[in-house]
């Protein structure tokens, strides 16, 4: 894990880096059931438990067409988003898969490929009052180790609309 870190940092150096995205409308190609969504529709990351053969298969898709890196599919995976469907009980069990599926479609390539650890902002804006600060980074610290324990070799936040989200992801 620490030569693929090291491994990344050196490529960022030299040249540009290409990572795959729109995961969420492949998920959308794949024609997913409500029951593939645990019966809370739009929360993909709950595919990384009912369907990890589709984010696997996502994930090769992007490597077949020559990505350098892909991200988790943990853009949700947070206190905030998973608690607007009800199922906050799910923040770890998703976290922790989105990066074992990606390592898993990484190993099965010849070519050094590395995995992104997706961190979304959330839908609660602290600006708007929706969340505390400390709510949000216990959110974004507990998001974050899951991934980095999914041996993900760097985060990437994403989608950032508030400042104090940018302020707070920052603090990591």
């Amino acid at each position: 894990m620490a030569e693929s870190n090291n491994s990344f940092r050196e490529a960022l150096k030299t040249r540009t880096l290409v990572a795959d995205g729109a995961v969420s409308t492949m998920i959308q190609a794949a024609s997913p059931s409500l029951e593939d969504f645990q019966g809370h529709e739009g929360c993909n990351e709950s595919f990384n438990a009912t369907r990890p053969d589709i984010i696997a298969d996502i994930h090769r898709a992007y490597l077949d067409a020559g990505v350098d890196a892909i991200e988790t599919n943990t853009f949700g995976a947070n206190v905030g988003n998973l608690g607007k469907y009800g199922i906050v009980e799910g923040t770890y069990e998703f976290a922790r898969a989105g990066p074992e599926i990606a390592r898993k479609a990484v190993s099965e390539y010849a070519a050094l490929k590395w995995v992104l650890g997706s961190l979304g902002a959330g839908t609660k804006l602290p600006t708007f009052g929706h969340t505390t600060i400390r709510e949000l980074t216990e959110s974004y610290r507990f998001a974050a180790s899951e991934s980095i324990d999914g041996r993900v070799d760097a985060l990437l936040i994403e989608t950032t609309q508030d400042l104090l989200q940018a302020k707070y992801f920052n603090a990591l």
